[in-house]
């Protein structure tokens, strides 16, 4: 259904890539782009969950224009394929967001992908930074609107500059933290670096449902969960709006836009002054080549 608290205009002709849209605030933010007249990019990793997604977004937005893409941001070789196929196409990519990510902070495990990397580090930053330098002449050439969801624990710890990926000592909150982190970073250097785009930072607030790991659920007793999600935390419909926001929004960018309640945990989305972590131009530059460096050799 269209959001309540931001005001989405008229995208019909619009085309709108959201990875993470099988479930969860993806698949908000892309049931309101899609009933707003966007033409959606749904990349999935898994087609039934895919074709799932797909049909949810309809029940509310029957006419929805939706084409299924695999891709899978564990895989560097399936980010290539699914972004050289999108420039070889050449069709105008109007919309990105960059919503996908895992959060186990209940694993005390860290856990490598294929290629190599801490799985945090790989879906959260680096799959996704793969994907903007493939796409980038594609944003370049459409004046593409830049979404970024970030997290907010990225206002308790930035990027683990020393181990990024946690190859010493491992904490799961730590490893998500300095990920999101470092994909805020790396979006901010990207609006230096390509002024034919507008890129925006973002945040959902807390959102239980699909962002913290079960065995963290487990522990919370059933009583102050319900309090939680009733009072304090927000529900995906209401959490995918700081990421409609940052692709409506006509603040001088870029914008940083969070919920509005207490703590940033929940409430409805407005620009907030970005976490002091982040504005790091340093930062920005160093975490740009590190993406540059890692996806050009792995």
């Amino acid at each position: 259904m269209p959001s309540r608290g931001v005001v989405v205009p008229d995208l019909d002709g619009a085309r709108a890539l959201v990875t993470g849209a099988t479930s969860g605030v993806g698949l908000e933010i892309a049931r309101v782009l899609a009933a707003h007249g966007a033409h959606i990019v749904l990349p999935a990793r898994s087609r039934a969950k895919g074709e799932s997604a797909i049909a949810a977004i309809r029940e509310t937005a029957p006419a929805a224009r939706i084409e299924l893409r695999d891709l899978d941001l564990v895989s560097l070789a399936s980010v290539r394929e699914f972004a050289n196929g999108l420039v070889a196409e050449g069709l105008p990519l109007d919309l990105l967001v960059l919503n996908a990510g895992i959060a186990r902070v209940g694993d005390r495990t860290r856990e490598v992908t294929e290629d190599g990397f801490e799985l945090h580090f790989q879906t959260n930053f680096l799959g996704h930074a793969l994907l903007v330098l493939s796409l980038l002449p594609l944003l370049r050439s459409s004046h593409a609107r830049i979404a970024v969801q970030g997290s907010i624990v990225s206002a308790l710890y930035g990027v683990s500059w020393d181990d990024p990926q946690f190859t010493r000592r491992y904490s799961a909150l730590r490893a998500y933290a300095s990920s999101k982190s470092a994909l805020a970073l790396f979006a901010l250097e990207l609006a230096r670096r390509a002024p034919e785009v507008r890129v925006d930072l973002c945040h959902p607030g807390v959102v239980p449902a699909t962002a913290i790991a079960p065995e963290i659920r487990a522990r919370v007793a059933p009583a102050i969960h319900d309090f939680a999600v009733g009072r304090l935390w927000n529900p995906p419909a209401q959490a995918a709006e700081p990421a409609l926001l940052a692709l409506t929004t006509d603040v001088p960018g870029p914008a940083f836009c969070a919920p509005g309640g207490l703590l940033q945990f929940s409430g409805p989305a407005r620009v907030r002054p970005a976490f002091r972590r982040l504005i790091d131009p340093d930062g920005s530059r160093r975490i740009w080549d590190l993406a540059q460096k890692l996806a050009t050799t792995a």
